[in-house]
């Protein structure tokens, strides 16, 4: 599934051709994705400026101008394409924009949806929602986004300076659950996926087994980690951004081109590989938490 720094992508992606556009018409080329369309999906679309274009944690937000907010979720292979034209004209296949290295992406029978957008200045451009599996959906939220039963409850974003040490610790005071396990949590820390977590524990030099709860222990040590690790995870999510996202079997930028963070991966994925950490002397392993594969240095991961 696509994580928070692969949404970000798609949102940056998208904002240029969206942003204080008009939606002209759209079309839906089926009544549902991973749950039926609203009431009205089409209509309440149509002739709506968008007035910006945002994110939280992996859910994309839609705003539009008097209402309401389109929530929009990738799901597992969902991925959106930008078509445009200097001319006027809607471009044929040949002048789709970036290069589309996943074929099926190419395909009309997994385009769900279409918008069709102009901008402020009249250019027409079509934005095609691709989703092969469906568990992608689109909902609309009457208010605030995040007064929406699917975002109500998120934690705090793992962007930006809100989370620090002291936040970590004020998180996972007194949580027996494996460290992993509760950086997944997404009532503690919105956006956080499997791949970012692992980088970032290998990063901060933490063991994912360990007790949640360690880190928020009073003591200098136990406060030097939670520090690491929230330095570890901003770091580990704002790289992934810069870097376009990882590309890992389903997800493509929204101009087709693959991002590149995952050849930067120091353990996910790494299994029996030498750790890259100076020093260390150590080897990746692969463990299942929860279902998920875990990958990490127990040399250096303590």
């Amino acid at each position: 599934m696509p994580e928070l720094p692969e949404v970000e992508t798609v949102r940056r992606g998208l904002q240029p051709v969206l942003e204080g556009a008009r939606i002209a018409r759209v079309e839906a080329r089926r009544p549902d994705l991973r749950f039926p369309f609203p009431e009205k999906f089409l209509e309440r679309l149509t002739g709506k400026t968008i007035t910006a274009l945002g994110r939280r944690a992996k859910y994309l937000t839609m705003h539009l101008e008097g209402g309401p907010v389109l929530i929009c979720h990738l799901g597992m292979s969902g991925s959106f394409r930008i078509e445009t034209s200097d001319d006027g004209e809607m471009p044929d296949s040949s002048k789709m924009l970036g290069a589309f290295y996943l074929e099926r992406s190419k395909g009309a029978v997994h385009d769900h949806v279409v918008f069709h957008i102009v901008s402020p200045e009249g250019a027409r451009s079509r934005v095609t929602f691709n989703d092969p599996r469906r568990f992608g959906f689109m909902l609309f939220s009457e208010g605030a986004p995040d007064t929406h039963p699917m975002l109500a409850g998120l934690g705090v974003e793992p962007t930006g300076n809100a989370l620090d040490g002291e936040l970590l610790a004020s998180l996972l005071k007194g949580r027996k659950s494996p460290l992993k396990a509760a950086l997944l949590d997404q009532r503690l820390i919105a956006g956080l996926g499997n791949i970012y977590v692992s980088e970032a524990l290998w990063r901060a030099g933490l063991s994912p087994l360990r007790e949640a709860g360690t880190i928020a222990k009073p003591g200098k040590r136990a406060k030097q980690q939670r520090d690491a690790l929230a330095e570890a995870i901003r770091a580990v999510i704002a790289d992934a951004i810069a870097a376009g996202g990882s590309s890992l079997r389903d997800y493509v930028q929204t101009d087709g081109s693959l991002g590149y963070f995952q050849h930067s991966f120091a353990v996910y994925d790494r299994e029996g590989e030498p750790c890259s950490k100076h020093g260390c002397g150590g080897h990746i392993e692969r463990i299942v938490q929860s279902g998920r594969s875990t990958f990490y240095c127990r040399t250096c991961q303590l």
